[in-house]
């Protein structure tokens, strides 16, 4: 079962005729896109985007990324992308959903996992740092 997360945050996406393909629908790559967007939505919501991370002294590369498509969007079709935290301790961890807004019937789902990597010395750390997780804490319910 896969875990819903500690938090979320929605984001809505209109869905542009650039990103279509010649199937009329849109083109796998792009859903890449719509994770990015959710995600750093969720991460403005705790208060600790890629640029807080950035100053913090880290970057938070992907390292895992995995995507299951069950119907395609369409252009013009307005969809949600729900980001849910599931991990942040150690890493990382965003389950997504890409649904389309009127029926909520379910297009995409997907989940990115992300570690901290001291810029400095380019380590990757065992720990997610402090500073973010302190972030989430200070959101969490």
């Amino acid at each position: 079962m896969r875990s819903k997360g500690v938090l979320h945050v929605d984001t809505e996406i209109l869905v542009p005729f650039f990103d279509i393909d010649t199937m009329h629908v849109v083109w796998h790559g792009h859903y890449v896109k719509y994770l990015e967007v959710a995600r750093c939505a969720l991460l403005d919501h705790i208060g600790h985007n890629y640029t807080h991370m950035l100053d913090a002294g880290y970057a938070w590369p992907v390292i895992d990324m995995q995507l299951r498509y069950v119907r395609g969007a369409t252009f013009g079709q307005r969809i949600n992308v729900r980001a849910s935290l599931v991990e942040w301790e150690n890493r990382l961890k965003i389950n997504y959903l890409i649904s389309d807004l009127a029926s909520g019937e379910r297009l995409t789902r997907a989940c990115t996992v992300q570690v901290a990597v001291q810029i400095a010395s380019r380590e990757m750390q065992l720990a997610s740092p402090k500073c973010f997780t302190d972030a989430v804490a200070r959101v969490l319910p």
